[in-house]
């Protein structure tokens, strides 16, 4: 237990996920992937009597964009929890998220031929 103007260090390791959480159910994989961004909004504040773990969650995301892997691994919580946090904040309007790129596609392998064929001419 902490006294008066003590702070303790966030942590997963006594506290159970069920307690930071409220017993609210986590957020599934769709709504925050692991490789999804976020920051602090412009202009917003720390809500007003925040946990510890949305102090430490603004105190990360104040140095820019993270992703949601690298704040639940810097907090040492489950990302389950971590992602309910989150959207907590995104929906207050506290956080910004930026969706990961969609994945690449491969180029049209007639172009690529073109492309070797013009590079052969030239350089050959």
């Amino acid at each position: 237990m902490t006294t008066g103007g003590e702070e303790q260090r966030v942590s997963g390791g006594f506290i159970r996920s069920y307690v930071i959480t409220g017993g609210r159910a986590l957020p599934s994989a769709d709504d925050l992937s692991l490789i999804t961004l976020v920051t602090i909004a412009p202009e917003q504040d720390l809500p007003a009597l925040p946990s510890p773990e949305t102090r430490a969650i603004w105190e990360l995301c104040s140095g820019g964009y993270l992703s949601v892997a690298e704040v639940a691994a810097r907090l040492e919580l489950p990302v389950g929890v971590v992602r309910l946090l989150l959207t907590d904040l995104i929906r207050e309007g506290r956080l910004l998220r930026r969706s990961a790129p969609p994945p690449a596609q491969a180029p049209d392998p007639r172009l690529l031929e073109k492309v070797l064929h013009g590079l052969q001419r030239r350089f050959a």
